[in-house]
């Protein structure tokens, strides 16, 4: 992905979540939320969704990077969006196991993929 492009998909992001956010605390309180206690609480509820999902359009932006063929790339974004943190931990585990001896965990950030 060029810098553009993650400049663009970063502050849809951005606004995203700040215009979520603002139209949830429109509607109720973030103090009113009664999460679980209580029937749905619709606009926290749909926020809270949005940012899961934005999360892990974050982390899939990563995956996009690690990995350098499109079918990991396309498998591991299924899997992000129907798994959620599931399928990142297990991504990251993977990437962990492949780590050869003697490098510190840091080398999985920035090193890509063959």
């Amino acid at each position: 992905m060029s810098k553009n492009a993650l400049i663009l998909l970063f502050c849809g992001i951005f606004l995203a979540m700040l215009l979520v956010t603002g139209w949830a605390s429109t509607q109720q309180s973030v103090l009113q939320w009664g999460g679980l206690t209580r029937g749905p609480d619709r606009h926290w509820t749909l926020a809270t969704l949005m940012d899961a999902y934005c999360g892990f359009l974050t982390f899939c932006v990563w995956v996009f990077y690690k990995e350098a063929r499109w079918l990991p790339r396309i498998g591991w974004f299924v899997a992000i969006m129907l798994l959620g943190n599931m399928a990142m931990s297990a991504y990251v585990l993977l990437q962990l196991k492949r780590l050869p001896r003697g490098q510190g965990p840091s080398a999985i950030l920035a090193a890509r993929n063959s």
